[in-house]
């Protein structure tokens, strides 16, 4: 298309893309696989391919930052599982769980026993539970479509043999949802007296009086006792629940609801919520707390909301609770010696609370050991600073010791995270070993050499460290779980390029290994696709990396040059050596999906899949503030690996990306005459849309509109003189790439006379999920390759 000529908008029909990529698009792909707590089963998951558009077409409602089914009372547009089957761990036979046609199975709760399975089946008209008896294969429903799963998990188990589960149900009698008025009832309007209240751009908000009205139909709802009869006993009055939590004993329901006054600038989640104890009984033993709306919360990162959060039950003690409090009123921005008071209350709940530790960092979380040992995490934004500490609960006095610091993006530095298993009362928590002086790590082993995953011992009496397992050779294993206290069994997930993850059990002190599951390669044709991580320089001396894939059988003397897509995704770091560091596995099994670009291997194309572009701001520098000269800088260095490699001869160069990287694309084609053409898809475009923060911006555009406008390619759309495929589902609810993003940077290259197509997906969000939606998305993306990289059409 000439670059002056301009087509009006038109209603096309769905498109597929070339063979083999249409017919790969409808593989299912491989099961998910769950293994029980107590390590004796194998419950493989089927997943079936790409949904019908008719199904995420169906009418959905937005309320307070969410989308939901009113059909179904569950989410909008929700996946699941088709199948299950289930065997013990080792066999290799596999038995199928009779369900009814066309089953849609989620929300999976493992017993704390493993006798049983809970999930739910969302049928027409609502959402049922089900429940999976594992030794005898047999699944049976305990409810009919009553559950509201609009919000969160509706079910949790209670500890015990047959003590069945507590749910959340919808309202008897509840009957129609609240009509519309067909004739406003008045204007909206809202109003700020001087208090500080600036938020991130959120999506599907609370709008009108209706809104609110449909917000406490269908977040409304019950506790409801279901025992593994079926009989089914009321617990409290509809409210509006956001979260029921039960206590490691079984004794005491923790429950979160919502009231108001509601906001039409902030999601639910930061609503006025109450948190109260409830005995088994449905009866409110202790108001916990009572917090205010939260739509104050300053947009520095790591700051939160003012009072109790993070409130939970402590695994290892029968009804204790935990949670944080803010020493610093939440706010980020401020000096503080301490940031954070974690707390502890225990049943019967009427003694006052008792700290037991102070973070000089942000607190992040507890792994609850015993008594006398559990791990918190601290970490702070701004420093990139993390640090675990081995604390004693039931002694608060006693210091805690430093386990480890470091920059969180430092992934050399990285000890692993501790492993966990069920403790006294089926609840995760630290695995020690027999003498109980050492936890065990498991980590991911980036090096300069590669990633090699490995399980450690950490002694914790002084701190060593003794190496009990690492990956190694020409495939990818990774510890998934610890089956005993000397870590001398192992279930490993392994992988190569050409063998997709399957289990395996691995007994240490006998060299031996017992297989799992034994999945086969689902699109085999990528089999023999050349893979290889790729480490280059950029001028500024900052390592960078990318893996590089190539057509099966390409041979560059024979072949010479291919064109090449870029796909690209920036992170902003606070250290140039952590930036240059290997942080991506080689010998992985990776198999396109969904909208893929690898699926481009197919049509002749080279793909440079996530070469690192690290925007770094070291010192008291932002890193924001050189975002286009670090960016370019990258691109520069990636081409000239790919030209002096003989890849490619730098005249049929693509650049593209999702979301942040298309936010990317449209800069480097802006402000660098590297590339011939661009795909942009689901992008953010003009940050004066997003004036309080974005991505890693912490400023808000009037302490620095230069760097908001210098980052916007739509302040520099005139500098766009490559063509540029622009793609957006309709629905986009993502936080700052709204639709109008996509469409205003279409208008503003059409005035200018730049060639821009522009295409919107209905009834898809950030991401693609249907089959006429992605194979559109990828024949678009061929096309757009063909005329103007290739140069085919």
């Amino acid at each position: 298309m000439p670059a002056s000529a301009q087509t009006p908008p038109t209603q096309s029909t769905w498109q597929n893309p070339p063979e083999p990529i249409v017919s790969m698009l409808d593989v299912d792909p491989l099961p998910a696989v769950s293994i029980s707590p107590d390590s004796q089963w194998l419950l493989e998951f089927e997943r079936r391919s790409l949904p019908p558009i008719s199904e995420l077409a169906q009418p959905w409602v937005a309320i307070a930052g969410t989308k939901l089914n009113p059909k179904t009372w569950g989410p909008a547009q929700e996946g699941f599982y088709t199948g299950i089957s289930v065997r013990t761990l080792g066999a290799t036979d596999s038995t199928p769980i009779y369900l009814p046609p066309e089953a849609r199975i989620r929300n999976l709760r493992w017993s704390y026993d493993s006798r049983y399975l809970a999930f739910t089946l969302t049928q027409a008209d609502g959402i049922e539970l089900w429940v999976l008896d594992v030794a005898a294969a047999k699944a049976k429903p305990l409810t009919g479509p009553m559950l509201n799963g609009v919000y969160g998990t509706p079910c949790r188990w209670l500890p015990g043999e047959n003590e069945g589960l507590v749910c959340k149900v919808r309202p008897q009698g509840v009957g129609q949802p609240p009509a519309e008025p067909t004739v406003p009832l008045g204007p909206v309007i809202e109003s700020s007296q001087g208090r500080v209240a600036a938020n991130r751009t959120y999506t599907n908000l609370l709008a009108s009086p209706h809104d609110e009205a449909l917000l406490e139909y269908y977040f409304s709802s019950q506790l409801a006792h279901i025992s593994l009869d079926g009989e089914i006993t009321l617990l409290d009055n509809p409210s509006l629940i956001r979260n029921v939590t039960v206590s490691p004993d079984g004794q005491w329901l923790l429950r979160s609801t919502v009231h108001r006054p509601f906001s039409y600038q902030v999601p639910l989640s930061r609503f006025p919520v109450r948190y109260e104890v409830l005995n088994r009984q449905g009866e409110v033993i202790h108001e916990l707390v009572d917090l205010p709306l939260a739509d104050d919360v300053p947009i520095a990162f790591d700051s939160v909301r003012r009072g109790k959060r993070g409130i939970r039950w402590r695994a290892d003690q029968p009804a204790t609770l935990y949670w944080a409090e803010a020493l610093d009123d939440g706010d980020a921005s401020v000096a503080a010696e301490h940031r954070d008071a974690v707390y502890t209350l225990a049943a019967p709940f009427d003694g006052d609370p008792r700290e037991i530790w102070r973070s000089t960092l942000r607190f992040r979380g507890m792994i609850w050991g015993n008594g006398n040992i559990a791990i918190a995490t601290e970490a702070w934004y701004d420093t990139r600073q993390v640090k675990n500490w081995a604390m004693s609960p039931d002694e608060p006095t006693a210091a805690p010791i430093l386990l480890s610091e470091r920059d969180f993006q430092d992934a050399y530095a990285n000890p692993g995270q501790p492993v966990t298993q069920p403790g006294p009362y089926g609840r995760s928590v630290l695995m020690l070993n027999e003498a109980n002086d050492s936890i065990y790590l498991s980590g991911d082993g980036a090096s300069p050499e590669g990633v090699f995953p490995f399980l450690d011992r950490l002694h914790l009496s002084d701190l060593e460290t003794e190496r009990l397992w690492q990956a190694a050779g020409d495939s990818f294993s990774r510890v998934t779980r610890v089956l005993d206290n000397g870590a001398q069994s192992l279930i490993v997930r392994r992988q190569s390029p050409s063998m997709p993850g399957n289990y395996y059990q691995l007994d240490l002190a006998r060299e031996a290994e017992t297989t799992l599951t034994n999945f086969a390669d689902p699109l085999p044709w990528y089999a023999n696709v050349q893979k290889e991580i790729v480490r280059y320089s950029r001028a500024d001396g900052v390592t960078l990396t990318a893996t590089l894939y190539l057509p099966p059988g390409y041979n560059p003397d024979q072949d010479g040059t291919l064109p090449t897509l870029l796909w690209v995704y920036p992170q902003e770091f606070k250290d140039r050596e952590v930036a240059s560091q290997n942080t991506r596995p080689e010998h992985t099994f990776t198999r396109p999906g969904r909208d893929s670009v690898l699926f481009l291997l197919t049509q002749g194309y080279a793909v440079l899949s996530g070469p690192t572009m690290p925007i770094i701001g070291e010192g008291d520098a932002e890193p924001n503030d050189t975002y286009i000269e670090q960016l370019v800088a990258s691109a520069e260095a990636a081409v000239n690996y790919l030209v002096e490699r003989g890849v490619s001869d730098g005249s049929r160069l693509a650049i593209g990306g999702h979301s942040y990287g298309a936010f990317t694309t449209a800069n480097l084609l802006a402000h660098s005459d590297l590339f011939q053409a661009g795909i942009a898809r689901s992008g953010a475009y003009n940050r004066t849309l997003t004036p309080f923060g974005f991505q890693g911006e912490q400023r808000n555009f009037w302490e620095t509109p230069e760097t908001y406008l210098k980052m916007s390619p739509f302040i520099a759309a005139e500098k766009i003189n490559e063509p540029l495929l622009l793609i957006h589902g309709a629905e986009d609810n993502n936080s700052g790439t709204f639709p109008i993003q996509s469409e205003r940077l279409y208008e503003a290259m059409k005035g200018l006379g730049g060639t821009v197509r522009y295409v919107s997906l209905p009834a898809e969000g950030h991401g693609y999920r249907s089959r006429e939606a992605v194979g559109h998305v990828l024949w678009e993306m061929v096309e757009w390759l063909d005329e103007h990289v290739k140069g085919e059409n």
